[in-house]
């Protein structure tokens, strides 16, 4: 099944702003973000099609990840 994932600010170095990749049945965001070499502790929310998600929740055909590094600053 086709998923988008979409990563913000530092995330994107080398890895781009949106791929749309396959995944199998079971998936998760964990699944995917091990699999695009980003560490849970760089992950500060995590949207699944525009709304708060787990690591763990099972996605769906379609479905649209959106990945947000912690953010420092003021």
């Amino acid at each position: 099944m086709k998923i988008t994932v979409r990563l913000f600010a530092t995330l994107r170095q080398g890895r781009g702003k949106e791929k749309e990749i396959d995944v199998g049945p079971g998936a998760t965001p964990r699944c995917i973000a091990q699999a695009m070499g980003i560490e849970e502790t760089d992950i500060a929310i995590l949207l699944i099609n525009g709304r708060d998600g787990p690591l763990d929740g099972t996605l769906a055909e379609g479905d649209r990840v959106s990945i947000f590094p912690p953010v420092g600053g003021g």
